[in-house]
């Protein structure tokens, strides 16, 4: 689905990721584009939201900076509603994120945020989550979340 042209973001065919959609912020100056590429696709009753950490997101480790990965997943969760179409765009806002770090990620791959939709209500939704690395079926758990948002005012 098209946005509308007063969208904040974007959200059309990934070139880079055939069966992907790419969701970003039509204004680059936000916080979320300092995450961009993000793109997200459903997997049965997962969405599935990949982001190219760079070195601006990486700590001394070489790992992805927990606020990074703090911000990835706020951004994920919006991601993923609208790939579920739970939402459009425009006027959401994070309730309630509770996040588990398990893992360091390395900060020269590839992460996903694998989001469950557990409830949907008129303003609210809920959902949970892994944050993982690695491949197809060999997958790392990186961190656990859960997550209560508020819808904007806009739906898709």
């Amino acid at each position: 689905m098209a946005d509308s042209p007063a969208s904040h973001f974007r959200y059309f065919d990934d070139p880079d990721l055939p069966g992907w959609h790419r969701w970003e912020m039509v204004d680059d100056t936000r916080f979320n584009a300092t995450l961009a590429p993000v793109s997200a696709r459903i997997d049965g009753p997962i969405a599935r939201v990949r982001m190219v950490p760079k070195r601006r997101h990486s700590n001394l480790r070489d790992h992805v900076h927990g606020g990074a990965l703090l911000g990835f997943i706020d951004v994920a969760v919006f991601a993923a509603a609208r790939a579920f179409g739970v939402m459009g765009e425009g006027g959401a806002s994070t309730v309630d994120l509770s996040t588990q770090f398990i893992a360091g990620a390395d900060a020269d791959r590839p992460i996903e945020a694998h989001v469950e939709m557990l409830s949907e209500t008129g303003r609210l939704f809920f959902v949970r989550g892994l944050v993982v690395q690695g491949a197809e079926g060999d997958w790392t758990t990186i961190a656990s979340f859960a997550c209560t948002a508020r819808k904007g005012s806009i739906r898709a």
